[in-house]
């Protein structure tokens, strides 16, 4: 595995390569409140030799924090630095949460970086200006202790939430910035994909959990519905991050959707 520290109009972020360079890449983007470690968890299922990128948002993990608020064109354009700096070219993009508003804004912007699309628990446009402006303000009155417990109740299904394996995902809720989490929170209230996400035209698969409170199944559904051709995968007794209850099922449909576009046979 190889660190990469990505400088991009003055935020320094944090990426991390693993694989042959000429595999076939991957990019992973996580969601709200997260870092790249989200994605431990599928690791060991996923198909040999692909090139896989992850990297920590601005404001989170071990990328720089600059003042809130962010734009959602920052974000995009920080994730297109990021495919750049490791020569990522026809990627399979996996967006999660907020990470899939990036892969569609990405996918617009720089087509020639993403040759197909996981929308994973995400929508063209998620909540309302007023719902983020009232977590924003939660998080400056208590800090991300003070939502620790409402988040994770939208997180994870209500089997998972019962159980101590939640403990270390509240963790690295609780361990995120607040002003990185206010930044991105406001690049979500401004962002309206709808327009955008319907022009594009490259294989898609939608993912949902069936027990996701902050992006259901239905709003899933309806974003990749606009692009024609695209799949929906509904998964059951799960939540918003399926990747981390069910990570065997969830890489499982990663490998289906890369092999049926020729991403697993793609020759460098």
């Amino acid at each position: 595995m190889a660190t990469i520290e990505v400088a991009r109009d003055g935020v320094t972020l944090h990426a991390e390569v693993m694989g042959p360079p000429d595999g076939p890449p991957v990019v992973f983007a996580n969601s709200l409140g997260s870092n790249l470690h989200l994605w431990d968890p599928i690791l060991p299922y996923l198909p040999d030799g692909l090139r896989i990128v992850r990297y920590d948002k601005r404001g989170h993990g071990r990328s720089a924090v600059p003042d809130a608020p962010y734009t959602m064109g920052q974000m995009v354009s920080d994730a297109e630095a990021v495919c750049d700096a490791t020569g990522v070219r026809d990627a399979t993009f996996v967006g999660i949460s907020v990470g899939g508003m990036i892969a569609q804004g990405l996918a617009v912007k720089r087509p020639d970086l993403i040759r197909a699309l996981v929308l994973s628990n995400t929508a063209a446009k998620i909540g309302n200006p007023k719902m983020w402006d009232d977590r924003i303000a939660a998080v400056r009155a208590g800090g991300m202790a003070g939502i620790a417990d409402h988040v994770i109740q939208r997180w994870f299904g209500r089997d998972f939430y019962a159980t101590p394996a939640i403990s270390p995902w509240q963790a690295m809720l609780e361990a995120t910035p607040a002003e990185g989490y206010i930044g991105v929170c406001a690049a979500i209230a401004g962002t309206d994909f709808y327009t955008p996400t319907s022009g594009l035209r490259i294989p898609t698969l939608g993912i949902a959990g069936s027990e996701d409170a902050s992006t259901p199944p239905d709003l899933v559904r309806e974003t990749v519905d606009l692009i024609p051709g695209s799949q929906f995968a509904l998964m059951r007794r799960v939540g918003h991050l399926p990747c981390v209850e069910e990570p065997e099922g969830y890489a499982a449909l990663l490998h289906q959707f890369m092999a049926q576009t020729g991403h697993l046979s793609r020759t460098p």
